[in-house]
């Protein structure tokens, strides 16, 4: 299967033009689920900055009714939630990544029956093939998604004018650059990766235009067990990777600043950017309100036509399928999924509605975004298809174990092929 996200998905979407990796770590609940006959829903989510107006116009919407919930950042979260789900004590609704590329992914928790078969609500009907196969197991629909993601690098347009400098637009552009804003004491992208889901991105970036142009059925191949990571253009991908790193393309020391903590510096303009999902670019705008940022891929190849960028379904929400308060939680995705939610969210974010005529208005920072989408020129995120979560984690922390010299690439790849191999 080519890895590419069909076209469907792009027209769909751009009819109203462009959820997420990763939240931040504040909590909402000052609600007691009352009396007067209250309803109250409980709700994690890694939704951080997009959730809270969604929240409000679900209450607002529903009088009476009190949501008390809890946003966290990616690791936290996905170590938690198949604990609470395990002992009877998770939410009612939850964050669900698509596919099975980590432990809070749709096929993951579906599996052993945690999650509520939502095969039955009109939007689940709508999703173009692409979305279906991310958000089903064995057939059922178990995951809400409300929008589409990219990843790429997402520049401080104030700090770049000022420095003198422009975008690279090829690989050969990238160390230079890199070079040139050291020098003038801003480096040019923050790296969060105390944060270690925050490794996989740039490395994505570079996978998209380093592996697809020349071998679009790769994924398919890795299935067939015809290919693998050892050998393969990953390792060119990681290669330029840690030549950013080695030539100052980042701030010092990335492994102990947070994802939060790099927001901070690419907000104020102390690196000229970030690479990240589009989800960051409203949490940029909060902490810097004057501030003005635009999306680029952050290029691996010199032919800039055969460039891609990663975008892919983004985190949507399950139902917990324990829920004592099912109406409810019912009603809260399918206000997520309605035309209001779905402009809420992807306002709130920035990103691509899953489904067309939400009315939702794409932030200008992100003409980039719908450009590739429109042009076909886009894999789905890696990991959403690999047979277990496994493989994410341990290309995660091998990625921190790299930058900290203590393993290799080869090491890392030697061990996601065998987590591959093992399956399910």
């Amino acid at each position: 299967m080519n890895r590419r996200m069909p076209k469907v998905i792009a027209v769909g979407a751009a009819a109203a033009l462009l959820a997420a990796c990763a939240g931040g770590t504040q909590a909402a609940s000052d609600n007691d689920g009352g009396d007067g006959g209250s309803q109250t829903l409980t709700l994690a989510s890694v939704d951080q900055g997009s959730i809270e107006p969604v929240v409000e116009a679900f209450e607002k919407a529903n009088p009476g009714v009190k949501v008390e919930y809890t946003t966290s950042a990616a690791d936290q979260y996905q170590q938690q939630i198949r604990t609470q789900l395990a002992s009877g004590t998770a939410p009612d609704v939850m964050s669900v990544w698509p596919g099975n590329g980590n432990p809070g992914a749709t096929y993951v928790l579906a599996k052993p029956g945690y999650l509520m078969d939502l095969s039955d609500q009109p939007w689940a009907g709508q999703y173009p093939e692409a979305l279906k196969t991310v958000t089903q197991y064995e057939g059922k629909t178990y995951n809400a998604v409300y929008g589409l993601n990219a990843i790429g690098a997402i520049y401080n347009v104030e700090a770049l004018e000022k420095s003198g400098l422009e975008a690279p637009a090829t690989w050969s552009d990238v160390i230079p650059f890199c070079q040139a804003a050291a020098e003038k004491k801003t480096p040019a992208y923050a790296l969060g990766i105390q944060d270690n889901w925050v490794t996989q991105l740039v490395l994505y970036s570079l996978v998209a235009s380093e592996l697809y142009p020349e071998d679009p059925d790769f994924d398919t191949k890795m299935a067939a067990g015809q290919a693998t990571f050892t050998g393969s253009a990953w390792e060119g991908a990681l290669a330029k990777y840690q030549e950013m790193y080695d030539a100052g393309c980042f701030q010092k020391d990335p492994l102990g600043t947070s994802y939060e903590a790099s927001q901070a510096l690419a907000a104020d303009g102390k690196t000229l950017g970030v690479v990240q999902g589009n989800w960051i670019v409203s949490l940029l705008k909060e902490k810097n309100p004057d501030a003005t940022f635009t999306f680029k891929p952050l290029p691996a190849l010199d032919d800039e036509s055969k460039l891609l960028i990663p975008a892919a379904a983004g985190a949507g929400y399950g139902i917990n399928a324990k829920t004592k308060n099912q109406d409810l939680a019912l009603k809260f995705v399918s206000f997520v999924m309605s035309p209001e939610g779905m402009k809420l969210f992807v306002e709130a974010q920035g990103g691509i509605p899953a489904l067309p005529d939400s009315g939702a208005t794409v932030d200008p920072a992100l003409e980039d975004v719908g450009t590739y989408i429109n042009g076909d020129r886009t894999v789905p995120f890696m990991d959403q298809l690999w047979p277990n979560p496994k493989v994410q984690q341990t290309m995660l922390s091998g990625l921190q174990e790299i930058f900290s010299k203590q393993s290799t690439g080869a090491d890392m790849f030697k061990a996601m092929d065998a987590d591959y191999e093992a399956g399910e």
